[in-house]
């Protein structure tokens, strides 16, 4: 089975869909699938680090006129139309021209900026279609799509997506690595007796608005028990890796900053509360039970996070408005350990770690069809 996969990373986008997408496709690879990566070349790309993972990726060039030339049709149909790096029919062209000369057997797509026009456009070049999504703002020209999010429903899509689209909603169906099934047990086990004495910080791939710095900041002056160690996890990329490197070595508690890390599920496993933001990486601390302290930094995070707060498997502290909030939370939960105990049972009890699994097996089942 051929599949390519159509998706971005860069310092605007993240690097949460492009992970995502990798999550999925090893699944597919272990099942005999061949898959292939097209990608625009925006500052922050990840197009090394999938090869390094074993796959052909192919790297579009951005058109630097982009944000000059959209139309108002682009602008109506997506508010994201300016992460494309180029106009949808240029892109569609590419992607076309990238993918061969065979039709290949599914297409995934995973691109906030395209939707039902780029869809219809290349379907010529797949037998079936896929879009992995979170915003349900916009139509779709697909056979199968995904909302990994807390909260969606399939009725969410029903007037934006084919009658026959088959829709895989919630967070049952979060595209999670192995490695977190693997490390749910364990960490599971140990928050028996909470405490806090591991602290982990991880505002994303890219944290563009520094929200890691400003944390540390606040956190010079928290509460914290003296035996508590904190560890941040940043990505290659990140703007403000050197200003936070530096202020780790000013704090007051053991603070280690790792970068482009791989040991991620066994990190959130022998971790007490993780302060995060509110995307995809969610659902990694929930298969984990892990208590978490959540910030919105986009728009996509905003359902995210009150879903999760009224699951009680996690406390919102808004934006980098909300930041001051964080001594004063963690504070009360220092003074109240079971509630700990609590957020970590909720935070369980909303993905178990094996939603790739899920997904890859209807992929394969409906590939053969």
């Amino acid at each position: 089975m051929r599949i390519v996969f159509r998706t971005d990373a860069s310092v605007q986008i993240g690097i949460g869909h492009v992970m995502r997408c990798l999550t999925l496709a090893d699944a597919l690879r272990a099942n005999g699938a061949d898959c292939r990566f097209i990608c625009r070349e925006h500052p922050g790309n990840l197009l090394e680090q999938i090869r390094q993972r074993g796959y052909d990726a192919l790297g579009l060039p951005v058109d630097s006129d982009n944000q000059m030339s959209r139309d108002t049709e682009d602008i109506a149909q997506s508010n994201h139309s300016a992460w494309l790096g180029s106009d949808w029919a240029t892109d569609a062209a590419q992607t076309k021209v990238g993918a061969g000369e065979t039709a290949v057997d599914w297409l995934i797509v995973d691109h906030y900026a395209l939707d039902a026009r780029w869809e219809h456009a290349l379907r010529s070049m797949c037998r079936k279609l896929m879009v992995i999504d979170d915003l349900a703002d916009r139509h779709h020209d697909c056979d199968l799509l995904l909302d990994q999010n807390l909260g969606r429903d399939a009725s969410d899509y029903g007037e934006l997506v084919p009658k026959d689209c088959a829709v895989l909603a919630g967070p049952r169906y979060a595209l999670l690595r192995p490695e977190f099934a693997a490390q749910r047990g364990y960490s599971l086990h140990r928050r028996a007796i909470p405490k806090l004495e591991h602290l982990l910080i991880t505002m994303g791939g890219v944290d563009q608005v520094d929200a890691t710095g400003q944390i540390l900041e606040m956190l010079m002056d928290c509460r914290l028990p003296e035996d508590c160690h904190i560890t941040v996890v940043m990505g290659p990329h990140a703007p403000w890796l050197t200003r936070v490197t530096l202020l780790a070595e000013q704090m007051p508690r053991p603070t280690e900053v790792k970068v482009n890390v791989h040991n991620m599920a066994e990190l959130m496993a022998d971790s007490d509360v993780a302060i995060g933001a509110a995307g995809s990486t969610s659902w990694e601390r929930c298969c984990l039970g892990l208590p978490s302290l959540i910030g919105v930094f986009a728009d996509n995070q905003k359902s995210i996070a009150n879903a999760l707060q009224l699951a009680g498997a996690a406390k919102e502290f808004g934006g980098m408005a909300g930041v001051g909030k964080i001594n004063r939370m963690l504070t009360e939960l220092l003074d109240d350990v079971d509630a700990l105990a609590s957020m970590s049972a909720y935070a369980a009890g909303l993905t178990d770690g094996c939603g790739t699994e899920r997904v890859a097996a209807r992929i394969l089942a409906m590939g053969q069809t």
